[in-house]
């Protein structure tokens, strides 16, 4: 399997995981171009929904040769599922990535029901989809990359004692929040893609409140796109209603927060948004 990633991405290895918790993940590593961890460590850039995104972010660590605009140096972590659990990577994210106690929105159970009627889901499909909603367990997750995952990186790649980094998009988005909520030091940057703020009750909300006038001093970069604004699709119009909300929470607190507007859809977001933040919390 190495054999092959090697193949299809540069300077990328994969391997596989069972967290603590006893879930098991791909692993797909893409250290920067002559990396050479005897010389200069790199820290971790952690980049959810592997299964999807790595082919989309990965190529991206070319920016750190980038003469107009260069990046820091990070190894790239991306994080999804194995073996057969590869095809139903957007049903287990549900689970993976969503805080706990996250309330589910009708406009989002309205969205699978479109899907159903579009024929891109069976109902049993988005019978289990939904369910895993109900019992999310972001915090399990999250304890998975700073307690199971990072020793075993930090050992394996000679990676930097700090300075690491998160990246998530959609429920990944909603998840960078959650981390950054939680008020952790581990990593130092975090970006939230278009984060799947799909209810007006979500946790993020009472997290934040619960912090007081304080924010984190870890940086973090929302992003959303103007198509899911000015889009008929309902989910997405409060996913994006609720972001800007959360960010208007932000603004009289004091904080390292900064956000940008994609031009795309949520769907084509995903690689503009990882880049924006690169070159908001990254940059050499």
């Amino acid at each position: 399997m190495s054999t092959m990633w090697q193949g299809c991405l540069a300077h990328t290895d994969y391997f596989e995981m069972r967290s603590s918790g006893g879930h098991d993940y791909g692993v797909w590593v893409t250290t920067p171009p002559r990396y050479d961890p005897a010389a200069a460590q790199a820290p971790v850039v952690y980049v959810l929904d592997g299964n999807w995104a790595v082919g989309m972010t990965a190529p991206l660590i070319v920016t750190q040769l980038d003469p107009m605009q260069s990046i820091q140096p990070y190894v790239q972590v991306s994080v999804g599922y194995a073996g057969e659990e590869a095809e139903h990577w957007d049903r287990l994210r549900n689970r993976d990535l969503v805080p706990p106690g996250e309330p589910i929105a009708q406009e989002y159970i309205d969205a699978v029901e479109m899907g159903i009627e579009a024929g891109t889901m069976t109902r049993e499909q988005a019978d289990a989809y939904l369910a895993e909603l109900s019992d999310s367990r972001g915090d399990m997750f999250l304890n998975f990359l700073t307690d199971d995952l990072h020793p075993r990186i930090e050992r394996d790649y000679g990676t930097a004692p700090s300075g690491h980094g998160l990246f998530g998009y959609s429920y990944g988005g909603l998840f960078s929040l959650y981390a950054w909520l939680t008020n952790s030091t581990f990593f130092e940057s975090i970006g939230a893609g278009s984060p799947g703020i799909v209810n007006a009750d979500s946790q993020v909300f009472a997290r934040l409140q619960a912090l007081g006038d304080t924010l984190p001093a870890t940086k973090l970069h929302v992003t959303f796109n103007d198509r899911e604004i000015l889009g008929d699709l309902a989910v997405y119009q409060n996913l994006t209603k609720n972001t800007a909300t959360f960010l208007h929470r932000l603004t009289p607190r004091s904080g390292s927060v900064t956000s940008a507007l994609m031009h795309e859809t949520h769907v084509t977001g995903l690689q503009a948004s990882f880049l924006s933040y690169l070159r908001t919390c990254r940059a050499q």
